[in-house]
Order: C-alpha cells, then sequence, then structure tokens
C-alpha cells in the first residue's frame, strides 16, 4: 500500500474537524430557529380571522360559556390548541378550528392574546363565594382535596408553562371544566381528574364563582 500522502493527511484531518462544526452550527441554527419571537403581528390578523367571534377583540370574551384567554400563559394556550388539533382535548367547534392552524399560527395567536390585559370578574353567588374560598385557599383536608391555590397561585394568576391564570375567568365556564374533568368529559389532564373527583356541583359551582372575583 502506497503512503498517504502529507497533503492528503492534511485534507483529511480538516474534513474530520468540519464534521462536528458543521453539526454543531447546525443545531445552534435550529435552536435559533425553535426559539425565534413569535410574530404578534401575524397572531393579531390570524385571531381576528378566527378567534374573535367566540372570544373577542382583545380575548376578554363577552360570551360566559367561552373563556376568557387574554393575558393567559401563551405556553398553556399553544398546548390547549395542540391537543385539540391532536384530539386529545375534544370539543367539535375547537377541533375544527385548530386543525386548520400550524403550530406557528398557535404560537403567534397564543402569544399575542397573552399580551392584552384581562378584564376583571366578580362573585354573583354570596352564598357559595365564602365555600369557594375556603376551598381554593384550603382546600378539603378530610377528602384530600389540595388547594387550587398551590398551583393556581393565591391571586389566580397561575404559574407560567405549568399552571393556567385563573382569575377573573366566567364562573360557568370554569363550572364546566371543573364538572368535565370530573366526569371525564375533559381528560387531557390527569391531575385535574384526580382534584375535581372529589368535588361536589355545589362545591364546583362555589369553586368557580370565587375564581370569577379573583385580582
Amino acid at each position: 500500500m502506497k503512503p498517504v500522502s502529507t497533503s492528503l493527511r492534511t485534507c483529511l484531518f480538516a474534513a474530520l474537524l468540519a464534521v462536528p462544526a458543521l453539526s454543531m452550527a447546525a443545531g445552534e441554527a435550529a435552536g435559533a430557529a425553535k426559539a425565534a419571537k413569535p410574530d404578534l403581528v401575524k397572531g393579531a390578523a390570524t385571531f381576528a380571522a378566527v378567534c374573535v367571534a367566540c372570544h373577542a377583540a382583545d380575548g376578554n370574551s363577552a360570551i360566559a360559556a367561552n373563556p376568557k384567554l387574554a393575558q393567559q400563559h401563551p405556553e398553556y394556550l399553544v398546548k390547549q390548541l395542540q391537543e385539540y388539533k391532536s384530539g386529545k382535548r375534544k370539543n367539535p367547534i375547537m377541533q375544527g378550528f385548530a386543525a386548520a392552524l400550524s403550530d406557528d399560527d398557535m404560537r403567534n395567536i397564543s402569544y399575542w392574546v397573552a399580551s392584552k390585559p384581562v378584564k376583571p370578574g366578580f362573585a354573583k353567588d354570596k352564598a357559595l363565594v365564602a365555600l369557594g374560598e375556603r376551598i381554593y385557599r384550603g382546600g378539603i383536608s378530610d377528602r384530600q382535596v389540595p388547594a387550587c391555590a398551590g398551583c393556581h397561585s393565591p391571586t389566580g394568576a397561575g404559574i407560567p408553562s405549568q399552571y393556567p391564570r385563573l382569575s377573573g375567568q366566567h364562573a360557568e365556564y370554569t363550572a364546566t371544566q371543573l364538572t368535565g374533568f370530573r366526569d371525564g368529559g375533559r381528560d387531557n389532564s390527569l391531575q385535574m381528574h384526580q382534584v375535581a373527583a372529589k368535588l361536589n356541583d355545589r362545591e364546583i359551582r362555589a369553586v368557580a364563582d370565587y375564581i370569577a372575583g379573583l385580582r
């Protein structure tokens, strides 16, 4: 076998060095693309075309059956849209809308509506609000129901990327979701199913009404 020439060895060595460098550059480019900021202008336009009829122009739905989206954590909104699209969270209307959205559309919409301030709500049922406050802040110890405030914070602000904002949400919507978690109609959170499974209808209404007035 003929010895490898010095120039050829130099070329081979350079090529070997280039492989990890190219891999690193590709990884950095992919990371940069993934971390790219959402396009709020596109988000506003898509929201106006797809979401405004049910959730209002600023994300503060005036229809109690439809949630307020304003100031919600964008990561939570993206997750819900993805789960509507995949069918993990079931709602015929939302599944239809989500099916037409790309991942970029979801991010743009979510970050845009999250930038809008939520309009405060208020509790309506004075007979239940005290019970709702006790459950929200202290849970129900004899049934091992944890305090809602532990995950969603005492003010209902939630924890970004982990637990949604609740404060000011329509009581009707919150009660429907808790009932769904309890009865199996909504099954995209085992944690919430385990909590709601221990609540009766009156306790659900009480917590939902209290949450509506949180700020």
